[in-house]
């Protein structure tokens, strides 16, 4: 197996002890057709409030692209990017990303779809899309700092965006002209040989680069990063669970590792945090990030756009039988002023 990269001065401020050994069992993945012994991981601390300052001064991408910008992490993704992405079509094999509609009350889905037939050549479909069960783009209106203040210093007043009916700034409108890029897969259930990782797993910066050493796959700048954890393979199996406080996902020790890599938009099966989050109780109770830091530090600092609640057991499956985890994604939200957007994204190989 490849060595793994070395760690970069912004991923520094977390301090790592101790190492673990991750046994990878009868699974070939990626592009390179090998197979490694075992990939390192390393148990890092939980992540401190001091860690967070630091992070908040170092990496924060407030005015990296204009004091008036309002698509942050978007803006990585170039036209040369999107060339690139458009040659990863291949085989022309298309598949979604998204949940079927959920029209049913759970626990982890308390406001599910209502589809109201008008008569017998229409519908109303009614959505509060945001949460845990449905398919969805956070945009960077969604997360704030405790005093109302968003991504770039974007400060909504509640009474002038209920009248007007939609935030000034920040809203997902911003991404109209659509979502165009290199996709990559990061199947961490199958890297380990396992159905889905059993929540409360966390996703470290060394499983990424371990995962990156076996496929040949590097994430890249403007790339959009789908995590697949198995949530929806065991939500099949043992029924649905309070998945907003118990889920597999990524560390909050990522966070420095997103801003290093440049992605642009990064997408989980629930949110993209690890739950509950492995952090001091003074970062759990900050009034920016709370319990899930990773998810709210990429909304308000990094300006990065969120795919929410991905179903992507079938793009792990295609991914696999091709032995390809890059690929051309597409995703276009509804032009509105929201917070985010019912979405399904494409996955073109």
């Amino acid at each position: 197996m490849g060595t793994t990269k070395k760690r970069s001065s912004l991923a520094g401020a977390v301090a790592l002890a101790g190492v673990v050994t991750v046994l990878l069992l009868g699974q070939t993945i990626g592009s390179t057709g090998s197979q490694p012994s075992s990939a390192p991981a390393t148990a890092a601390r939980p992540v401190t409030q001091a860690d967070v300052e630091h992070w908040k001064r170092e990496l924060t991408n407030w005015g990296r692209w204009g004091a008036e910008d309002e698509r942050g992490t978007l803006n990585l993704i170039t036209p040369e990017k999107r060339r690139q992405a458009a040659s990863l079509v291949r085989e022309g094999i298309s598949v979604s990303l998204a949940r079927d509609a959920e029209t049913e009350t759970t626990i982890d889905g308390p406001r599910p779809y209502q589809v109201t037939p008008l008569g017998i050549t229409a519908d109303e479909i009614r959505i509060a899309y945001h949460g845990f069960i449905h398919t969805h783009l956070d945009f960077l209106n969604h997360n704030f700092i405790g005093d109302g203040v968003t991504y770039n210093g974007y400060r909504p007043d509640p009474a002038e965006v209920a009248a007007a009916g939609g935030h000034a700034r920040n809203t997902v409108h911003n991404a109209k002209s659509g979502i165009v890029t290199r996709g990559v897969l990061i199947d961490m259930a199958r890297f380990r040989n396992v159905p889905y990782l059993q929540p409360g797993t966390p996703i470290r910066i060394e499983d990424i680069e371990a995962w990156e050493a076996a496929t040949g796959v590097t994430v890249s700048a403007g790339d959009a990063v789908v995590i697949r954890t198995g949530r929806w393979a065991r939500r099949a199996e043992v029924g649905p669970w309070d998945v907003a406080n118990a889920a597999a996902g990524l560390h909050a020790s990522v966070i420095p590792w997103l801003r290093e890599r440049d992605i642009a938009i990064l997408g989980g099966e629930a949110a993209q945090d690890m739950a509950p989050a492995d952090a001091d109780a003074a970062v759990m109770a900050a009034d920016d990030l709370g319990p899930r830091p990773l998810h709210r530090f990429a909304l308000i600092y990094l300006g990065m756009p969120l795919f929410d609640n991905l179903d992507l057991d079938a793009l792990g499956e295609v991914a696999a039988s091709l032995n390809r985890y890059e690929f051309l994604l597409t995703a276009a939200p509804l032009p509105t002023r929201g917070t985010g957007s019912p979405i399904n994204p494409i996955a073109t190989f």
